[in-house]
């Protein structure tokens, strides 16, 4: 249980109580400091599933704990970004991705359940969907347009990222599903 990868990981889950006190701080550079503590988690999370694999110490803790830790942290950040910017072009593509979270953990941990989890594994389409959701969240968060007097725009770009997110989200949930729904159907026989 004491690997390098699922302690990283464990790092991850300490972090996020960090990441939410430090966000809300009376102070200055706290929403920026804040999506810095994000953008370490996110980056833990790319560097404990590679050292898994490079140190051969996947675990079946680690498997379990990796997923959890990830929708943990982007939960937490998807109701704070609803919180700060108190917005309708915030709120609804959060809550698609909050949903679509919820529906395919679900999906998959009954796919599991019968030996099929193979079927809704995580692919491009889900790939990309992190990437550019860890991006927007971390532009939100941060809050910034300018730095050090430059235009950087990272809140516009978390704008545009965030609906490219959701778009992505709604999508890989519908493929998911329809590689799911042979087995999801009922068969002869079943009361539901």
């Amino acid at each position: 249980m004491w690997t390098i990868p699922n302690i990283i990981t464990m790092f991850r889950v300490v972090l996020i109580p960090v990441f939410v006190v430090v966000y809300f701080l009376d102070w200055r550079w706290a929403h920026e400091a804040g999506a810095f503590v994000f953008w370490l988690a996110a980056i833990t999370d790319w560097f404990d599933g590679y050292l898994a694999r490079r140190l051969k110490q996947s675990t079946p803790f680690g498997a379990f704990l990796d997923p959890v830790a990830d929708k943990l942290i982007v939960g937490a950040a998807l109701l704070m970004i609803t919180h700060s910017y108190a917005s309708l072009w915030i709120t609804i593509p959060a809550i698609l991705l909050l949903v679509r979270e919820i529906y395919v953990s679900a999906l998959r941990e009954w796919m599991g359940q019968r030996g099929l989890s193979a079927t809704v594994k995580v692919s491009f389409m889900g790939k990309a969907k992190t990437t550019a959701q860890m991006l927007a969240l971390i532009g939100l968060l941060s809050g910034m347009e300018y730095f050090m007097g430059f235009p950087i725009y990272w809140v516009t770009l978390g704008h545009v990222l965030l609906y490219i997110a959701a778009v992505l989200s709604v999508w890989s949930m519908i493929s998911y599903s329809l590689a799911a729904w042979p087995h999801l159907k009922p068969s002869a026989g079943d009361d539901h």
